[in-house]
């Protein structure tokens, strides 16, 4: 027969072993939480790859290549259907130039960037005035086909939610070989630092003036510190678009990984209105 003090000492144990479970479990969720808002900033903070983001965009700070960025690598969950198509015929032009291209933009014009995706067209409206020599790095990447056939590497959908770009290697280190300067960091809508839903900007590797090729499009508003260019804004119906490779979830199942969507860019083309 079980003693009192043996029954007492029987459920203290096994209240301890629920707080420790309890505990376990709340450290384990506060460390994918803190890696995926740590690897976004970095992308879309760091990326840039993140993008590209602390806190979704940032790049990997290569030396040997300004615009790299680090995409986890995790063992992938069971995937969502894929809502694109397959994409266009043709291959990535690995490209890289010394030097920013000069200024060939007319700053006082209005630009759109169309993006010709496997899952959707996505409108951007640049903000020339604002931000051009980002735009004219654009401008001058689409014109070389730069962008044509890359595929969008990474999908954050936990802390940070946005879809990032750019990078022909698909690796998200990739970059043109040259960097461009921080611009727009004081932008209107980058409100206690939320960057809104439909905002698109540069990642980097987390250094000022490291932006490269590499950027993200921004599907739920989130919240980064000011430090990614905001160069455009996209379309309502490129937000539809967002919204259906965002519901197809990324493949690792933690918030941050390649999109379960097929998403590749079989064009990139920036025309002025």
């Amino acid at each position: 027969m079980v003693s009192q003090e043996q029954r007492r000492r029987q459920l203290a144990r096994e209240k301890f072993l629920r707080q420790q479970q309890r505990r376990t479990e709340a450290r384990r969720t506060s460390r994918i939480r803190n890696s995926v808002i740590a690897s976004v900033l970095g992308v879309v903070l760091v990326g840039g790859g993140a993008l590209y983001a602390t806190g979704a965009l940032e790049r990997d700070d290569d030396k040997t290549d300004a615009n790299a960025e680090v995409t986890p690598s995790a063992a992938p969950t069971s995937k969502a259907p894929d809502p694109c198509e397959k994409p266009a015929d043709g291959k990535v032009e690995k490209q890289t130039w010394k030097k920013e291209p000069a200024m060939s933009i007319d700053r006082s014009a209005t630009y759109t960037l169309k993006l010709d995706t496997t899952c959707g067209p996505i409108d951007v409206a640049l903000k020339a005035s604002a931000a051009p020599h980002t735009v004219n790095s654009f401008d001058f990447l689409a014109n070389k086909g730069y962008f044509d056939h890359s595929k969008c590497h990474r999908l954050t959908t936990n802390g940070i939610y946005v879809l990032q770009c750019g990078d022909p290697t698909g690796t998200g280190t990739g970059g043109p070989g040259y960097t461009i300067p921080d611009e727009n960091l004081k932008d209107e809508v980058l409100k206690e630092n939320i960057y809104p839903a439909g905002t698109v900007a540069m990642a980097n590797t987390g250094q000022k003036d490291s932006g490269g090729s590499q950027f993200f499009l921004v599907y739920q508003d989130s919240q980064l510190p000011p430090n990614y260019t905001p160069f455009g804004t996209v379309s309502d119906a490129g937000m539809k678009v967002l919204k259906k490779i965002a519901g197809a979830g990324e493949n690792t199942g933690a918030g941050d990984g390649a999109p379960n969507a097929t998403v590749v860019i079989d064009k990139a083309t920036v025309t002025e209105s």
